[in-house]
């Protein structure tokens, strides 16, 4: 059973996102065992401060990937990645869990994720197009991993088509 991890650029601050996170959490750690993961480790990385965009970007990229092995499976939100439904990321995180023993879900800073993060990871999935606040897309990425681990529980919680 592989592990799961979140690399999140930037940090989250104690509020009412945070505790939806850890709301999220807590509900999906016991079914995520039938999305074959485990756990939920969540590694905060600061942003970087360098002046260009470009250099950020990079910055942060050698902080994400200096925390991976070689047999870790990284999945990456991004804007330019695949739009999914529940259901297919449910299905999607179970194909990525038979093949580590660690899986890791990114979130880039600001500045979004450098060419080197998205080339390593095995899939980018997007939110959608539109700009989301870091905060934000740290709940509606507990909350998705819920509804999958729900959706592969079979528990009534996704009342999609």
């Amino acid at each position: 059973m592989a592990k799961l991890g979140i690399v999140a650029v930037g940090r989250m601050k104690r509020g009412p996102e945070q505790e939806l996170c850890e709301m999220y959490f807590t509900r999906a750690r016991p079914l995520l065992p039938r999305l074959g993961l485990q756990g939920v480790q969540v590694r905060e990385l600061p942003e970087s401060r360098a002046a260009r965009p470009e250099l950020r970007q990079r910055e942060e990229a050698a902080a994400i990937l200096k925390g991976l092995r070689r047999d870790d499976v990284l999945l990456a939100l991004d804007e330019r990645g695949e739009m999914l439904d529940s259901p297919a990321l449910a299905r999607c995180l179970q194909q990525q869990a038979r093949h580590a023993r660690m899986v890791h879900i990114v979130i880039g800073g600001p500045d979004g994720l450098d060419e080197e993060v998205r080339r390593r990871a095995r899939v980018l999935i997007s939110f959608g197009r539109m700009t989301w606040p870091h905060r934000l897309v740290r709940v509606m990425l507990a909350e998705q991993l819920y509804r999958a681990a729900s959706i592969a529980a079979g528990l009534p919680y996704h009342r999609g088509n």
